[in-house]
């Protein structure tokens, strides 16, 4: 919300003030151990991990997030509690009220970044030459599957 990080799994006050809300109150510790990891760091980590694609064991312990076993539960249980849910709706709220988001129905935006984007004129129908997505973009057949790949030769 705001300029852009150049790490974009630190999440801004700005934002942590409209999620931390949200969240669920801790359970109450089983057992003595290491103190819980705050549920900003985990949220962070959450995000490190989504937005890399790495391997949630393989989240950098260097990083402070916590392992990637504690991201991943907090995730599932945030998920479970509806966080995720109630995050999207306020944040389309806080939008509408801004006036920056478009009603379903209204014309598309003549400028911004989707200015011009193609929309496909009935979903699930298949597109059209003219709006197939790049090569570099689609998915190459598997043949193993019995779905040939057009592109290379037989």
């Amino acid at each position: 919300m705001g300029k852009r990080q150049s790490r974009p799994w630190i999440v801004s006050d700005e934002l942590w003030s409209l999620i931390e809300p949200l969240l669920p109150e801790p359970p109450p510790k089983q057992v003595e151990g290491r103190p819980r990891v705050p549920d900003r760091q985990a949220l962070c980590g959450i995000l490190f991990v989504l937005h890399t694609g790495i391997q949630w064991e393989y989240l950098p312990q260097e990083l402070g997030f916590g392992s990637g076993m504690t991201c991943w539960r907090r995730l599932a249980a945030w998920n479970e509690a509806g966080v995720w849910d109630q995050l999207h709706q306020l944040l389309l709220n806080k939008l509408r009220s801004k006036n920056q988001l478009a009603s379903p129905g209204a014309p598309p935006p003549t400028s911004g970044p989707l200015a011009g984007a193609q929309k496909r004129t009935q979903p699930g129908r298949p597109r059209t030459s003219g709006q197939q997505a790049p090569r570099h973009h689609r998915r190459p057949r598997d043949s193993a599957r019995g779905v040939v790949d057009r592109r290379e030769p037989q």
